[in-house]
This record gives C-alpha cells, sequence and structure tokens, in this order.
C-alpha cells in the first residue's frame, strides 16, 4: 500500500513542476530575441546652422535644420564655451549646457525641418559653440 501512495505523491510533484515551470519557459520562449526586429527608420541628418546670442534676452539660440529622416525625432543640442576636443579629450573645463528640441513628422521627400533651440543666459564676451548632442526618436532609442 505505501507503493501505491508514493506514486501518487511522484504524480503531484510532477504535476506540480509543469505548473511552475511551464509557463516560465513559455515566458523565456516569447520573449527570445530570435524574432526580426521591426525594420527601423533611417535616422535624419541634423546640424546646427546657426549659433548666436539673442541680444534681447542674452540667451544663446542655436538654429537646427534635420531632413531625410521619417518620423519624430527629439534632438539634444549642447552649447559649449569652446569647440569640444577631439575624440577622448573630454571637455577641457569647457561650461555646458543642454537644450532638448523635437522635430515633428519628418519625411524623406519634404523638405528640411527648422527649429531653434534656446540655452541658457549668455556672456556676450564669451562665443559660444553650439552642437547636436544626440538624436533620438520619439518614442523610444533610434535604432
Amino acid at each position: 500500500m505505501a507503493l501505491k501512495w508514493q506514486g501518487w505523491v511522484v504524480g503531484l510533484m510532477g504535476l506540480a513542476g509543469l505548473l511552475v515551470f511551464a509557463p516560465l519557459g513559455l515566458y523565456v520562449w516569447a520573449s527570445s530575441p530570435s524574432r526580426p526586429a521591426a525594420a527601423a527608420a533611417a535616422p535624419p541628418r541634423v546640424r546646427v546652422t546657426d549659433c548666436r546670442i539673442d541680444p534681447a534676452s542674452k540667451r544663446v539660440l542655436a538654429a537646427v535644420e534635420a531632413g531625410g529622416g521619417e518620423g519624430s525625432y527629439l534632438v539634444t543640442v549642447e552649447f559649449r564655451d569652446r569647440r569640444p576636443a577631439p575624440e577622448g579629450g573630454g571637455t577641457d573645463g569647457a561650461r555646458t549646457a543642454q537644450s532638448l528640441v523635437l522635430l515633428p513628422g519628418l519625411a524623406p521627400a519634404s523638405p528640411p525641418a527648422r527649429t531653434e533651440a534656446v540655452g541658457p543666459v549668455w556672456d556676450p564676451a564669451t562665443a559660444p559653440w553650439c552642437g547636436v548632442a544626440g538624436v533620438e526618436r520619439e518614442g523610444g532609442p533610434q535604432g
């Protein structure tokens, strides 16, 4: 009689294992990166076309132009005291600030989108340097 009862215990333990590990296995299988990723849109060509100090507000202004991409993009514009050092050179003690601008609804065939990034109050005696620090597709990182 004891052997029959042990068979039931082994069977129940097997069933419990399936109930615990089957959902875990399905979760791992469903979240695996083996499925092909959705095609990412081509990134836009973003550049700063003008960097100046507004005489009225004393803030630095950067004219930003983008074209060639598809969708909406968030652009990080950086303002510095001087041009950044080459790769790996660091900031060389330059004062930096950043501003975000949104470029909505770009299309490959449309003319370049233009907007203006407003930076911090700037000393007119110091010439600012403005540049694009990053471009990210709205809703997630650019692929």
